[in-house]
């Protein structure tokens, strides 16, 4: 599902993100990257959407080589691999709703796709009662459904989620990784990206550590430490 082969990422400026970086993540895994700030897990990301390129090594996405692809199927790739940002990222103005079909909308499906798709994706995040109202009507935690609803609405195989939980309270935090934890269940692979110690002590699944934009852990059933 996602592969990389000896990735190391340089930028322009001389700093070293990323260092002989080998890694395979198979498809339904669920796994957190951590590491401390500045260990190289943005760029982590950048690189699994085509968002940056490695300078050195080679990244691999339902075997695609991310390197060759043409800035045209760009956009497919990113309707296969999802991110969840911990802003949300929503757009104000439109509903629950409407905010998750903007999605679907950018993506090219018609009205009658988006009706289809649309209710069962916030019938899953538990969101079907809220689809009128506006984000600013929502609570952190439900706008951070809105975002994962939107992030899903379109059957990504991968969903990356980027410090999904950092603006919660652990009660909605931990409710949040429940749900992620659901929609991988279902046959999405999930890499979550966290500082939230608590919660991967808790959940106990795959941990990737980061240090200095190296692999310094990757274990199965694990805590933080």
């Amino acid at each position: 599902m996602i592969v990389l082969h000896q990735v190391s990422k340089v930028y322009p400026n001389g700093v070293r993100a990323l260092t002989d970086v080998s890694l395979e993540i198979p498809e339904r895994d669920f796994v957190f990257l951590v590491g401390p700030s500045g260990a190289g897990k943005s760029t982590f990301i950048k690189l699994l959407i085509r968002d940056e390129l490695p300078t050195s090594g080679r990244v691999f996405v339902n075997g695609q080589d991310l390197a060759r692809l043409r800035r045209s199927e760009i956009p497919h790739l990113r309707r296969k691999v999802s991110v969840i940002f911990q802003d949300y990222k929503l757009l104000p103005n439109k509903t629950v709703f409407e905010n998750v079909a903007f999605a679907l909308e950018v993506a090219g499906h018609d009205r009658r796709s988006i009706e289809r798709l649309v209710p069962p994706t916030l019938e899953l995040v538990g969101l079907k009662e809220h689809a009128d109202r506006f984000p600013y009507q929502l609570s952190g935690g439900e706008q951070q459904r809105v975002a994962i609803a939107r992030a899903i609405v379109h059957k990504p195989s991968i969903l990356i989620a980027d410090e999904p939980t950092g603006n919660l309270d652990p009660a909605t935090a931990f409710e949040t990784i429940r749900l992620l934890v659901k929609i991988n269940a279902l046959g999405t692979t999930m890499l979550i990206a966290t500082h939230n110690r608590e919660l991967v002590d808790i959940m106990r699944r795959r941990v990737v550590e980061l240090e200095k934009g190296r692999i310094v852990r990757d274990e199965v059933n694990a805590g933080y430490e």
